[in-house]
């Protein structure tokens, strides 16, 4: 309950208390003496004594005196109270910035602030009573959860409990957005829970722990949950500042944040995702979230500020030091306990290629643990997709394709980073939250069967994550961007003109729309030739479309040095083309086979999804064999087309609209093939970065003599998963026959690779069809 200085609403309702106050001015003291005069009016029978409420860290002495009262008796009632001082409701940007400032911070004024704010504005001071407790509640709490072994250490337990109390009506008072968790390292080291865990670890101290939890704490401080849209802004200038939401699914996130704590699980393509996740939260009033992130961020001053901003810095390489590994474990659990939220990459690291990586599992498995141990309910597994019309770090990803090196953390390269943010306009960022997982689905109550069982905790994780990740994809809308790099990659660098772009354009949006894919409004404005023009001059000037003026009309292209960053954003939208690109693949594999083609088609598709699935995405076999039913659903009888042969099939692929397997998937064959094509005559247990140099050589020489449509395909990233291909396919351990598997691996990509040269074909005719018809429509009735 919360009172103001002029309040005279009874909390002293016990017969005996104690009231431990803060009051670290004179201010203070005069106004909390005011608020026990009210209490004592309206209870005049209540026994009340009084204590300054000492510091978790105070003198023996201070302890003692609140020790000695502590005995006096076990029902008397602790109620913990101090002035809680609310900042001015208007102030703008430059007043919450100055906050961070020596005897700046509203929250905490000097005692001349205090005595101005009395004057001006006395409703902006309240005293505030935390929730009362008896010492016998606090002393069975301090017994059961605690290593305390003497009066001292209670005394310490009652201080932390007063202080928790007191925080909770504030944040009440200021909204759930100000929720942040204070007195980790302390509650912790006193755990029962957590001594008894580190006496299993050999050579373990509470000092060396102690450390750890010093690294790893973090919480907000109410200024800098003030600066998080400041901040975040500033870090992310450039984008429109109005970030783009689905109001229903904040609502229905609100709801699942007031029952149970979440791990907000995020989509990666740019540093500035960690400041997205924050502001979004903030800006809809919704619970702050701690974001882990790597330790190679906690640079300069970089690191405290972050750290007051609800950034965890955790180590990268842990595998072999069993105490970090513990301590961190228990640091999530109290976490998921006290009921914060946490978020972090579910891909563990930016995607460099445009497309989501698979998710990784370590953090994860803490957070499981936690709820095995019946620390909550259920955790909620809460996905996010974060999405751009544009990112400057496409240049750096397009750098990291041709092998460079990445570029280290630090102050110089901060000052960059956000200097490259303001050099253009980079459109709209799109922050998606899909539908809650429930990780008590997943693993059953607390305490069950597998608890005990690693491999199905394991698997479950697997399961959890990739639905996250799915529910991630199937809400991020398709962009603009996205669409239009992936058709001028198609032409290999001839120039189109707005009306070509325009009726090209159609047919996917036509797709998508019959899918119903969420769709930006950037892409949604493609319906139009000024929807068109807007998205290809915001790419203009090199980013990475090249405009050519001085003709008849403007013509647009992307050039040879531009593919690689136009490649990113073309992989971001691969999954909403992906089922229709394989069904594309697997006719024209059922036109040149031989037998039943029905199931040439079948076996096509299904070993397609096998190749491509470090890639991408995919639902089981069963469901994926419906979606890919579903797929063909647009041709009428298509069975019977298919088992009639290579000109029905023909015919059906012509009549298919969109044709995407060639925009969308021959780069990633292609890269299959360059690396299949280094291991004819490769050892075996080849390394991966020789393979990777290798493939990168012979992949230039292939550009270079146009063996390979584009650069696109040459690239450290793509060979990295061809790597995973070849050892899944068993192409690299040694054996009797692994040349011969390795050449029948290569004469299989090739085979492909002809399927999708045939289908690029056949939209390049379907092109040239509709071009003919534009023309007989004339200029200004253009046929679509």
């Amino acid at each position: 309950m919360t009172q103001t200085a002029a309040d005279t609403s009874a909390v002293l309702t016990a017969h005996d208390s104690l009231v431990l106050a803060s009051m670290e001015s004179a201010i203070e003291k005069d106004l909390v003496t005011a608020w026990l005069e009210r209490q004592r009016a309206a209870n005049p029978d209540a026994e009340v004594d009084v204590l300054e409420l000492p510091q978790p860290d105070a003198p023996a002495s201070e302890l003692a005196a609140l020790a000695a009262r502590l005995e006096v008796g076990e029902d008397r009632s602790i109620v913990p109270v101090r002035v809680f001082w609310l900042p001015p409701a208007d102030r703008g940007r430059i007043a919450k910035v100055a906050g961070l400032l020596p005897g700046r911070d509203p929250y905490h004024p000097n005692e001349r602030r205090q005595r101005e704010i009395l004057r001006a504005a006395p409703h902006r001071a309240r005293v505030v009573a935390g929730e009362p407790a008896t010492v016998s509640e606090l002393r069975r709490q301090w017994r059961d959860t605690t290593v305390g072994q003497d009066n001292t250490d209670f005394a310490q337990f009652v201080i932390r409990r007063a202080i928790l109390a007191m925080e909770r009506v504030e944040y009440r008072i200021l909204g759930p957005q100000y929720k942040s968790p204070r007195l980790v390292k302390p509650e912790i080291i006193a755990s029962a829970r957590f001594r008894a865990g580190l006496k299993k670890i050999p050579g373990a101290t509470v000092e060396e722990a102690g450390k750890m939890l010093d690294e790893l704490a973090t919480g907000w401080s109410r200024v800098s949950v003030d600066l998080v849209g400041v901040l975040g802004r500033a870090i992310s200038r450039g984008f429109d500042p109005e970030i783009d939401y689905d109001e229903y699914q904040i609502a229905a996130m609100r709801a699942g944040l007031d029952a149970h704590p979440a791990v907000l699980l995020f989509s990666h393509r740019s540093y500035i995702d960690g400041a997205v996740v924050p502001v979004a939260m903030q800006e809809n009033r919704l619970p702050p979230v701690h974001v882990f992130a790597g330790i190679n961020l906690s640079f300069g001053a970089m690191g405290p500020l972050l750290r007051r901003s609800g950034v965890i810095f955790i180590r990268r390489n842990i595998a072999d030091n069993p105490l970090y590994k513990y301590v961190l474990r228990e640091y999530v659990g109290y976490i998921v306990e006290k009921r914060f939220n946490l978020s972090w990459s579910i891909e563990g690291t930016r995607s460099r290629t445009g497309k989501m990586l698979p998710p990784k599992l370590g953090l994860l498995a803490y957070v499981a643990d936690a709820y095995l141990d019946g620390r909550s309910e259920d955790i909620l597994l809460q996905p996010v997709s974060i999405s751009f019309d544009q990112l400057h770090e496409t240049a750096e990803y397009a750098a990291y394709a041709r092998g460079g090196e990445k570029t280290p953390e630090g102050l110089g390269w901060l000052y960059n980073f956000i200097r490259a943010q303001g050099e253009r306009n980079y459109g709209k960022i799109y922050v998606r939250f899909p539908e809650a997982v429930s990780m008590r689905q997943y693993l059953g109550a607390p305490h069950g069967p597998i608890a005990q069982d690693q491999d199905a905790k394991r698997l479950a994780l697997q399961k959890m994550s990739f639905e996250v990740a799915w529910r991630i994809l199937q809400s991020t809308p398709v962009t603009a961007t996205g669409l239009v790099c992936a058709l001028l990659l198609t032409t290999h660098g001839a120039a189109l003109t707005l009306s070509q772009l325009h009726h090209t354009l159609q047919d996917s949006l036509d797709y998508l729309e019959r899918k119903q894919t969420p769709m930006s409004t950037s892409a949604l404005r493609l319906r139009t030739r000024e929807g068109v023009r807007a998205a290809v001059d915001a790419l203009s000037n090199g980013h990475p479309i090249t405009r050519v003026d001085g003709g008849r009309e403007p013509v647009w292209l992307i050039g040879p040095n531009e593919q690689h960053a136009a490649a990113f954003y073309r992989n971001s939208v691969i999954h909403a083309f992906l089922e229709t690109s394989i069904v594309e693949l697997a006719l024209a594999h059922a036109g040149r086979a031989d037998g039943d083609r029905m199931e040439a088609f079948w076996a096509q598709a299904m070993r397609l999804r096998d190749l491509l699935k470090f890639e991408f995405y995919f639902a089981d076999s069963a469901a994926f064999r419906d979606h890919i039913a579903e797929e063909m659903a647009w041709h009428d009888d298509w069975r019977s087309h298919v088992a009639a042969g290579a000109d029905d099939i023909d015919a059906m692929l012509f009549a298919k609209r969109p044709l995407m397997s060639d925009a969308m998937l021959r780069v990633f064959f292609e890269a299959y093939e360059i690396v299949a094509d280094v291991l004819r005559d490769a050892p075996a247990d080849i390394g991966e970065k020789e393979l990777t140099d290798l493939a990168l050589g012979v992949g230039r020489q292939y550009v270079a003599q146009t063996r390979v449509r584009s650069s696109q395909s040459v690239s450290t990233l793509l060979f990295a998963t061809a790597r995973q291909v070849v050892v899944d396919q068993n192409l690299i351990a040694p054996a009797a026959d692994l040349a011969e598997r390795r050449t029948a691996f290569r004469r299989e990509l090739r085979d492909i690779l002809r399927d999708c040269d045939h289908i690029g074909r056949i939209a390049r005719n379907q092109f040239v069809a509709r071009e003919a018809r534009a023309r007989l429509a004339g200029p200004d009735n253009q046929v679509l």
